[in-house]
C-alpha cells in the first residue's frame, strides 16, 4: 500500500501516534510529528511511497515544535534521531526542510556497509550514470530534469553503492531545489508536483520536488554505473562535455565522498574498479535541452 491509498486522516494519525514507516529505498524510515502543516505537505509529497508499517526501520525521526528563546510567542522545530537533537532548532514554517536534511544526516553518518558518494544518480536502459559534484554545481536541477524526461531517478544526493556487487541502490528522495532554480525548473517541467517554497533557510530559499511515481514504484532494482560525469552549471555557458582521465577521476570521485575513507581498502577498490569499468566525462552546461542531446548522443556511441 502507498501513501496516496489512505485518507489523510489516517495517515495524520500515523504520524501522531506509532509513526509513519515508509520504504525508501533500501531504507525504512518512521517519522513521528504532530505538527499538521509538515503532516499536510508529507501527505503531498510522499503520496508514491509504500507504507512500511510491519517491517523495521532503520531511522526513527521526529519533528517537534517548541518555543523559541528569541521570541517566546514563536514556534521553532527541532529534528530529533532516535531522541538525540543532532543540531539546533529552526522556524517552524522549515520543518520539511528540517526533516529532509535530518534525513540524509542519518544517512550520510550511520550507513557504512554501503559507499556513500556525494553523487546524482540516474538509469537507463539498464546502466546508472553519476553526476558527483559538490554543492552548488546544478546536480539536483539536473538531476530532476532527467528524472522526468524519461530517465530513472536514483538520488539527487547519495550514490548508494554496494562495495561487494558493485552495484548501485536507488534511494528516490524528494529533490530539494534551490533559490532562482526553483523558478526555472516551474517553467520547465510545469507539470511536476513541487511543495511550496521554503524562505529563508540555510541554503536559501528551497522547495521541494516529488520524484516520478515510476522511480519509486522500481527502487528495488539496482544498476551497475556505466558513466561519471563532473557536472557544473554556468550561467549562459556553451554546453560542453570533455573526457577526463581515470587518474583524474579518481581523485575528483573519492574527494565527492561520505565515507571513503571510514571504508578503507573496501572504499579504495571500489572506487578503482568503478572508475575502471566507467567513460569518465567533465560537463559544462546552461541548456538542458543541450544536456540531454550529449547523454542520449553519448550511450547510443557506447
Amino acid at each position: 500500500m502507498v501513501v496516496n491509498q489512505i485518507p489523510f486522516r489516517e495517515f495524520h494519525l500515523l504520524l501522531l501516534n506509532q509513526g509513519l514507516r515508509v520504504a525508501i529505498g533500501p531504507f525504512n524510515v518512521c517519522i513521528h510529528t504532530a505538527y499538521k502543516p509538515l503532516a499536510e505537505q508529507l501527505y503531498k509529497l510522499y503520496c508514491h511511497y509504500r507504507m512500511a508499517q510491519d517491517e523495521i526501520a532503520e531511522f526513527h525521526v521526529r519533528i517537534v515544535t517548541e518555543r523559541s528563546f528569541k521570541n517566546p510567542f514563536k514556534k521553532n522545530v527541532r529534528f530529533l534521531l532516535d531522541g538525540q537533537s543532532p543540531f539546533g532548532s529552526f522556524p517552524q514554517e522549515q520543518a520539511l526542510a528540517v526533516l529532509e536534511w535530518g534525513i540524509n544526516l542519518a544517512i550520510a553518518v550511520r550507513v557504512n556497509h554501503l559507499l556513500l558518494l556525494h553523487s546524482a544518480v540516474v538509469e537507463k536502459n539498464g546502466h546508472a550514470i553519476l553526476f558527483p559534484a559538490w554543492p552548488g554545481s546544478g546536480k539536483t536541477t539536473l538531476c530532476t530534469v532527467l528524472s522526468n524526461r524519461g530517465f530513472r531517478l536514483f538520488s539527487d544526493e547519495f550514490g548508494l553503492m554496494d562495495p561487494r556487487q558493485r552495484l548501485f541502490l536507488p534511494i528516490p528522495r524528494l529533490m530539494p531545489l534551490k533559490n532562482e532554480s526553483i523558478a526555472v525548473i516551474r517553467r520547465y517541467l510545469p507539470e511536476i508536483v513541487m511543495g511550496q517554497s521554503i524562505p529563508n533557510t540555510q541554503k536559501g530559499t528551497v522547495a521541494h520536488v516529488c520524484p516520478p511515481e515510476q522511480s519509486i514504484l522500481l527502487s528495488k532494482q539496482a544498476a551497475k554505473a556505466r558513466w561519471i560525469i563532473f557536472p557544473k552549471w554556468i550561467a549562459g555557458s556553451q554546453s560542453k562535455i570533455e573526457a577526463i582521465s581515470d587518474s583524474e577521476a579518481f581523485m575528483l570521485l573519492a574527494s565527492n565522498a561520505f565515507n571513503y575513507e571510514a571504508l578503507g581498502a573496501t572504499g579504495f577498490l571500489a572506487v578503482a574498479d568503478l572508475i575502471h569499468s566507467c567513460d569518465c566525462y567533465k560537463l559544462v552546461y546552461s541548456d538542458f535541452d543541450d544536456v540531454m542531446d550529449m547523454l542520449h548522443k553519448l550511450m547510443n556511441e557506447t
